[in-house]
């Protein structure tokens, strides 16, 4: 049994611009389409308003996050971000305003309970005062965190580094310390090359040789069929391993199943054969 929904499966962005405009009246500061999404840019007082306004008139009942976002050379660098989804229409908008480091943004946790954690976050990592928010504290950073990492103009090491002190047994927080900066980086273009010489380019000025080397004729690689018949020849030859070492003779019988054999002629040994034991033995 099929189940059918009252939400459209694509939603159309056809009217909505217009609609939500009109609806917010003198709360508006600008409104565009981009990228195929609604942007609505609404003064900071008068945002808590417009927010009602989108989610009990015009069915925008979720709040999926709110973003910050930094721009440094601006009056009010931060432009706080709210993500609004409509599931009765299955339709998202994006609802903008600007804040400086003093300019506290109202709350939005009197309209979505879920908002708290999300301007935590924002403060944790922007700096951005939420006014009315009655539990705005860090969320992310560590106890005692100083500044807020996501700021351009926070420096890419941080301030402070934290370690495990043998000596004291505890965890320990000590001003970052580097050998180098991490922050020079030469950002260059390969098409221009750089103003300097990169190692191994040094070779690069070496001129051209006007008569390269050629080999037109085997003599000129020693190659040829007598280097050919030289290294067919053993390397080693008439050294002391290629000489006869009677490899294809038959191996000896053990000497638990042969008969007894006189001592050979000129041997000398410390010991005696086993028959000569024997017969000693019986003398």
């Amino acid at each position: 049994m099929a189940v059918l929904h009252s939400a459209p499966k694509y939603a159309s962005n056809d009217g909505v611009l217009d609609t939500l405009s009109q609806a917010l009246g003198d709360h508006l500061e600008r409104a565009h389409e981009e990228h195929g999404e609604i942007l609505l840019r609404v003064k900071r007082d008068r945002l808590e308003d417009a927010l009602r306004i989108l989610r009990d008139d015009h069915a925008y009942q979720q709040l999926m996050e709110i973003a910050g976002v930094d721009y440094p050379s601006r009056p009010e660098r931060f432009e706080v971000v709210y993500m609004l989804l409509s599931v009765t229409k299955n339709h998202r908008i994006m609802v903008k305003c600007t804040a400086a480091e003093d300019t506290p943004v109202p709350t939005a946790t009197t309209l979505w309970p879920n908002a708290g954690w999300l301007e935590r976050e924002v403060f944790d990592m922007y700096g951005v005062l939420f006014a009315g928010n009655t539990d705005l504290r860090r969320i992310l950073t560590d106890y005692g965190f100083e500044g807020h990492p996501f700021r351009k103009d926070f420096p890419l090491t941080g301030y402070t580094e934290l370690r495990y002190s043998e000596d004291e047994k505890r965890v320990v927080y000590e001003p970052v310390e580097l050998a180098q900066d991490l922050r020079q980086f030469d950002f260059m273009s390969p098409w221009e090359g750089a103003d300097y010489v990169l190692p191994g380019d040094e070779k690069a000025d070496t001129p051209p040789v006007d008569d390269p080397k050629t080999t037109e004729k085997p003599s000129d690689t020693g190659a040829g069929a007598k280097t050919d018949e030289e290294a067919a020849e053993q390397v080693s030859k008439g050294a002391p391993a290629e000489e006869d070492t009677a490899i294809d003779s038959e191996a000896p019988e053990p000497t638990e199943d042969r008969p007894d054999e006189p001592a050979r002629k000129g041997k000398t040994s410390g010991t005696k054969s086993a028959t000569q034991v024997d017969k000693g033995d019986e003398n």
